[in-house]
């Protein structure tokens, strides 16, 4: 049973604090990304932490070794708990993230295959099967696979092992939660959540599929 992480992809403060805290009971950890750091500042991190969940830092980190780990280290020292990379870059990119992300005791998490309808002209014919195991020899935590696509996910699900898979596209784009829940490690939702006129309620729509221990 997965995870419930909430994808907070606002640019107001307040709401991202409001939602934060009116769903925090029924969440398993937040991920945050450009919008909201762009508006509020890296700071935003350390508010956030207040309500005593981890902190994913969706920054797509890709670049080369040395500004990646420039970046994953100041995301890091924010108070962050995990990143999320592009595996593209390639093996020496991830490796700088993996790297930062480990000395800080955190981790990393390397974007397989994206979740949107564009991701399938690139992250096709292999591609997205030689990241996720790249990502697995450069000691990644884990990956980022499209709930959007249940059939991809099994299929990197064999490639990454016991490794964790992060699934976003849940709702508003069209991933059922259902669909993915047996075969992710954490179930990623975002506007069905931040955007629903009850968010607490609307995450607590997903407590069935929570892990056991969460419930």
């Amino acid at each position: 049973m997965p995870d419930l992480i909430l994808a907070l992809d606002v640019t107001e403060k307040k709401q991202a604090l409001r939602v934060a805290h009116a769903c925090a009971p029924h969440l398993d950890a937040i991920k945050i990304g450009y919008p909201l750091v762009l508006s509020a500042g890296l700071g935003i991190a350390g508010e956030l932490a207040r309500e005593g969940l981890p902190l994913i830092a969706d920054f797509k980190v890709a670049d080369i070794p040395n500004t990646d780990t420039l970046i994953c280290d100041q995301v890091f020292s924010a108070g962050f708990s995990g990143i999320i990379c592009h595996g593209f870059t390639g093996m020496d990119s991830v490796k700088a993230c993996v790297a930062s992300a480990h000395a800080h005791k955190g981790e990393c998490y390397v974007v397989a295959e994206m979740s949107h309808p564009g991701g399938k002209e690139f992250f096709s014919g292999g591609i997205a099967e030689q990241i996720a195991s790249n990502a697995i020899i450069a000691g990644a935590d884990g990956i980022i696979a499209p709930a959007t696509r249940p059939d991809r996910v099994r299929v990197l699900r064999g490639f990454v092992g016991d490794k964790k898979i992060l699934s976003p596209g849940i709702g508003t784009q069209g991933g059922d939660a259902d669909a993915v829940a047996s075969l992710v490690d954490g179930i990623i939702v975002g506007r069905s959540i931040y955007e629903a006129p009850d968010p607490a309620a609307a995450a607590q729509s997903y407590a069935h599929l929570r892990r056991d221990k969460k419930a």
